[in-house]
């Protein structure tokens, strides 16, 4: 991936000195050029296209800010209610992600969302535990994080 980063910049540069304009929108020409030629490229030269996995990451971001948002709402009505009907809770996550980083990922982005917090992990680190403000349904919520973030951190890593 960090090779197809570099000939696009390096093809971005090129298209520059054969332009013989040296700015800002002569070199985003040429590096979206060059991102259709490794696109057109990509079945001759045998690699994945590396720009798939800057959407992914765009994604998960918007993701993020998504539930971010989300959870901030629950948590004002929560706190805002007079008589909060809450039933905190554990639940125990098992997690299809492979690698340390994907793992410490999704516990950092379900700890970062309001109302939710990662306490540990289990001895082979594949499944998290996580304590939630408000849990009325344990599989529900172990399948909305399997669909959102564990899928997300998926398409940007595989």
């Amino acid at each position: 991936m960090a090779f197809q980063i570099l000939l696009n910049i390096g093809l971005a540069l090129i298209w520059m000195l054969l332009r013989t304009e040296y700015t800002v929108v002569e070199f985003m020409l040429g590096y979206i050029v060059g991102l259709l030629l490794l696109f057109v490229l990509r079945r001759f030269l045998h690699f994945d296209f590396y720009f798939r996995r800057v959407v992914a990451v765009f994604k998960l971001l918007v993701l993020f800010l998504y539930k971010l948002i989300l959870s901030n709402i629950d948590m004002t009505k929560i706190v805002l209610s007079p008589n909060p009907d809450i039933q905190p809770g554990i639940i125990a996550v098992p997690t299809k992600l492979k690698t340390d980083w994907e793992v410490t990922l999704l516990a950092n982005l379900i700890s970062l969302t309001p109302g939710t917090l990662t306490m540990n992990f289990s001895e082979d680190g594949r499944t998290l535990f996580v304590h939630s403000i408000h849990v009325p349904d344990k599989e529900k919520a172990i399948a909305e994080i399997h669909d959102s973030f564990e899928k997300a951190i998926m398409e940007v890593t595989h």
